[in-house]
């Protein structure tokens, strides 16, 4: 298998907006892996492959770790301006200016690795449809059945 990392981010303090720590939990559980016994504990890469990591928000410090695997999935939740309930779709290098400073997109991500690390990973993002962001590590209903069709459609992209 290709050299692939999986890096979920969002808030697991806030209901569906922690979706991606949920995906990622779900993720290593199947690959028989040690899961954080609470949201606020971390995925860091391992060394395994895929590679699991977990950050509230991404940062331009990625794009280094970015650059050392052959592929990327990106996990996140949205709150509904995107079509589908459960998005997926290919990434390709693309800045996107942002005029808030804690906010940065998979395609900045990847146009940093690229443009920094030479390094153009094969990219996906997987997001899933939030419904809920109050005070809770619980997911709700709707999203937490997502989470499951997120966690299928990963597994299958990795192969």
């Amino acid at each position: 298998m290709a050299a692939t990392i999986i890096i979920g981010y969002g808030n697991p303090d806030r209901q569906d907006d922690g979706a991606a720590w949920h995906i990622l939990a779900g993720l290593a559980r199947r690959f028989g892996r040690e899961i954080p016994t609470w949201p606020e504990d971390v995925f860091n890469p391992s060394g395994e492959n895929p590679d699991l990591l977990f950050n509230l928000q991404l940062m331009p410090e990625l794009a280094e770790t970015i650059s050392q695997y052959e592929r990327v999935c990106f996990v996140d939740a949205h709150t509904g301006g995107v079509l589908n309930d459960l998005n997926i779709q290919l990434l390709h290098p693309l800045f996107q200016n942002s005029p808030f400073t804690h906010h940065m997109t998979p395609e900045t991500c990847l146009t940093l690795a690229e443009s920094v690390y030479h390094a153009r990973p094969e990219s996906l993002l997987v997001s899933v449809r939030g419904y809920q962001f109050g005070f809770s590590h619980d997911l709700s209903e709707k999203t937490q059945a997502l989470v499951t069709e997120a966690i299928h459609a990963i597994l299958k992209w990795v192969g």
